[in-house]
């Protein structure tokens, strides 16, 4: 039987995301063997990509087996540079890899079906949709891992950090801001690309109204925190919230459709 390479990267860094999350469990701190964990896991799933955008070209954007691949790899490779900016970021890190964990779970379990580029597709306003979405899940993943601090500490589940429960919050809130403003590029490049491809800026397609409501929910839990005084457990709430309508923006819809957009292809 023949080995298929692409198939056996993926497993690695699975592996490799295990590994580290079962070491972070158990250890008592983190530290940078994570974030070599973390490059390790998203230079095998590079490795896939390029495979993949050799044999196909194009890039991994269009099924959804294509999407949670191109959007593991960006999550992990981003919150390890993060981290490796921020070292407060660490105590995120028994929150996060689970995520990136269940993601390469649900990225196996799914068939790795061949695709191809629509012509609506050719265009460079795709990258700066693309990209700025990308930043955009980074950040919100980031903000719910700290989010996730927040809550588990307030249940005694979490152990005792370094970083001041204040300095935890403080962090989310300002990588919710960020992913904010990667948000709002992303609706704008995605409505200047809808108009070249379509002929209109916006349709309220099932992808676009759920783009909508996650800049709406981002754009109110912002609010919140000026409004009025949030509990550090409610600030946790409210980060997993809004990560839950972006990981369902980005994962949901490709999931019950064939394309991303109505009319793509």
């Amino acid at each position: 039987m023949a080995i298929d390479p692409e198939n056996t990267l993926i497993w690695a860094a699975l592996v490799v995301y295990g590994g580290t999350a079962g070491l972070v469990a158990i250890r008592s701190e983190t530290g940078p063997w994570v974030g070599r964990g973390l490059v390790l896991a998203s230079l095998l799933l590079c490795a896939v990509i390029a495979l993949r955008w050799g044999r196909l070209g194009h890039g991994p954007f269009i099924n959804l087996y294509e999407i949670l691949l191109s959007n593991l790899f960006s999550l992990g490779i981003l919150y390890a540079l993060a981290r490796a900016r921020q070292s407060r970021l660490r105590v995120a890190d028994r929150v996060v890899l689970p995520v990136l964990l269940l993601l390469g779970a649900w990225l196996v379990s799914v068939p790795a079906l061949d695709s191809h580029l629509p012509p609506t597709y050719e265009t460079p306003w795709l990258w700066v949709h693309l990209l700025s979405g990308k930043l955009f899940l980074a950040a919100a993943l980031i903000a719910a891992g700290l989010g996730g601090v927040l809550i588990l500490r307030r249940l005694r589940l979490f152990p005792a950090e370094d970083v001041p429960e204040a300095d935890v919050e403080r962090l989310a809130w300002r990588w919710l801001g960020i992913g904010l403003v990667f948000h709002s590029t992303m609706l704008v490049a995605g409505a200047v690309w809808a108009q070249d491809a379509w002929g209109r800026y916006w349709a309220w397609d099932p992808l676009e109204t759920s783009a909508f409501l996650t800049w709406l929910a981002l754009a109110l839990a912002l609010h919140s925190r000026l409004a009025w005084r949030v509990a550090p457990a409610v600030a946790g709430l409210l980060f997993w919230g809004v990560f839950s309508l972006a990981f369902l923006t980005f994962f949901g819809v490709p999931f019950l459709s064939q394309a991303p957009h109505q009319g793509a292809i």
